[in-house]
């Protein structure tokens, strides 16, 4: 079994010279309340449009992994983890939107995004249905 990390790997875009998007769920997100100290639960989602660099797999997952036993504040938490997929990609855009299970009969929801100064999204295309 693979020790977490907090190291991300990276890969060359294959299609750099292309607006592409890439989404990933990470379902099985945990860290530790830093008040109680107990275990918080939350399903990320990232989406990225790469510029010269793509993260790869497994060193996410075992990034992801590195917070199991980290107290930290959803809000805290959410915007380190866009901080260091962005230094590690530099992408043209990247959301990361943290999904925290309901605790206390609260959920929370934190979306942190960045985007490469200049970069505009391409006009979406709506197709007849």
């Amino acid at each position: 079994m693979s020790a977490a990390s907090r190291t991300l790997e990276t890969f060359d875009n294959p299609s750099p010279e292309r607006d592409y998007t890439i989404r990933m769920t990470i379902p099985e997100f945990t860290c530790l309340c830093p008040k109680t100290g107990q275990p918080d639960f939350a399903t990320l989602r990232l989406e990225y449009v790469p510029d010269a660099r793509c993260v790869e797999l497994k060193s996410l997952k075992l990034y992801v992994w590195s917070y199991r036993d980290q107290g930290a504040f959803h809000e805290a938490v959410t915007n380190r983890i866009l901080g260091d997929l962005v230094a590690a990609t530099a992408p043209r855009f990247m959301r990361l939107s943290a999904d925290f299970n309901v605790r206390g009969g609260i959920g929370t929801i934190v979306i942190a995004e960045h985007r490469q100064p200049g970069w505009q999204a391409p006009t979406a295309v709506e197709l007849p249905g």
